[in-house]
């Protein structure tokens, strides 16, 4: 249970609802606010359907590519440092400034806003240190994407309430907690790897 709402809070620090609240107001700006929650709930699922797809197929993907899980976690800690250093110093909705008119689909909603590369990582890391867990890292996933999904879901609400300042420091205390997140990932690939 410890092991499971461990992953369930990593993840949730990863997948960064709310640093992720002004992209995803910013992305569907141009549509009717009546659709935003459908494609909200739309992108999420597939973002979900992503998320488990890496977390029962990943290793399998990791061993076909010979690449082993001591390089995985190095990769992950590195790619997840650099995403908390921008999420402390800067916020990064320069990454969308420009985006296609109309409904998003897939991109960049889904991906790589929810189901981001250190998304990925993570839940390709957490099957590939101990399969027999395999429900433990179902659940985590499952909650860490029922809270992450929420929050959009009333993203709104969220940015009325806590403004663009509160925002920003939230998505800073997240980058805080992801930088000791990755620090120790990366510490792990590399004393396992000695």
């Amino acid at each position: 249970m410890t092991a499971m709402l461990s992953a369930a809070l990593l993840l949730f620090l990863v997948l960064d609802p709310m640093g992720n609240v002004p992209l995803y107001l910013g992305t569907l700006k141009g549509i009717d606010t009546s659709r935003h929650r459908p494609i909200i709930l739309r992108e999420s699922l597939i973002a979900l359907g992503i998320l488990l797809l890496f977390l029962f197929f990943g290793p399998y993907i990791l061993r076909l590519m010979n690449i082993s899980r001591q390089s995985l976690s190095i990769a992950g800690g590195i790619i997840l440092f650099m995403i908390a250093v921008k999420m402390i110093f800067h916020g990064s909705e320069e990454i969308f400034r420009s985006h296609p008119s109309g409904e998003p689909f897939i991109v960049p909603l889904a991906v790589p806003l929810f189901a981001g590369p250190s998304a990925l990582t993570t839940v390709i890391l957490l099957m590939a240190k101990d399969p027999s867990r395999w429900l433990s890292w179902l659940a985590a996933v499952l909650l860490a994407w029922l809270a992450s999904c929420i929050i959009l879901i009333y993203s709104a609400r969220m940015s009325r309430l806590f403004g663009r300042r509160g925002l920003a420091a939230m998505e800073r205390l997240m980058g805080m907690l992801l930088t000791t997140v990755a620090v120790e990932m990366l510490v792990n690939g590399i004393r396992e790897s000695f």
